[in-house]
Parts: structure tokens; C-alpha cells; sequence
């Protein structure tokens, strides 16, 4: 099994890309006695929030706060990436921001819809 997600990066000369990415998933004991379940490797996590955004909300070019792991709940999200590529992200999608450094990205909610969307920050990179 596998999960697929999409990740935003920053190349060396701080352009900011679109990659999709998909994880591998395991068949572990992760809950006794219940049955197998399949997990992907563990990232380990600074801190979790629920961001919040209104119906238009707009954010110009702007770096991620950190590696962000950002998970849409509700509401839908247009993030364009500094090579000029644009994806939408609605509920249950997944992108992760990794675009610390560089010229990074522009943001905005789409629709008429508040935004609703869990935010876990990974640690940096090795």
C-alpha cells in the first residue's frame, strides 16, 4: 500500500517546485489485539495547530514558517509555487511545505468556504 502526497521545495536557486511524492506503507502490529494495520515511516514532529483561514483570504509571495505538514479539513486551497505551477488542495489533501528558503509561494482560499486545516510542523532536515 501506498499513500501519495504532494511536496513544495525550494532548488538551490531558491525556486520553489511541486514534486509528487508516495510513501510506502508497512503492515505492522501498531494497535494489539487488533488486526495489522500498514504505517509509513515516522517523521518526527515539533508541534500540531488547527490553521484557520476566511473565504478569499489571499497571501502573497511568502517562505513556509517551518516544514509544515498541512493537512486540508474543510474549504479548499490555490498554492502556486514560484515556477509558475498553481495546485488546488481541498479536504483530505495533504501538501507538505518545505519551501523555507528561496522565493516561495503564494496562498489563497478558494471558494466561498472558511478554510479549515491541521498543521503539524516537522523537525528540519538532516
Amino acid at each position: 500500500m501506498r499513500a501519495k502526497y504532494t511536496r513544495l521545495y525550494s532548488d538551490s536557486s531558491g525556486e520553489s517546485h511541486f514534486e509528487d511524492v508516495e510513501a510506502e506503507l508497512t503492515e505492522v502490529q501498531f494497535a494489539p489485539p487488533a488486526p495489522p494495520l500498514s504505517l509509513s515511516e515516522f517523521l518526527p514532529a515539533i508541534q500540531t495547530a488547527f490553521l484557520g483561514a476566511p473565504a478569499g483570504w489571499r497571501g502573497d509571495w511568502h517562505v513556509s514558517s517551518a516544514r509544515n505538514w498541512f493537512v486540508v479539513i474543510s474549504g479548499a486551497w490555490e498554492i502556486e509555487a514560484s515556477d509558475g505551477a498553481k495546485r488546488v488542495f481541498s479536504s483530505t489533501e495533504t501538501l507538505l511545505a518545505e519551501d523555507i528558503t528561496g522565493k516561495g509561494h503564494k496562498s489563497r482560499v478558494l471558494g466561498d468556504e472558511d478554510s479549515l486545516a491541521l498543521l503539524v510542523q516537522l523537525d528540519k532536515l538532516k
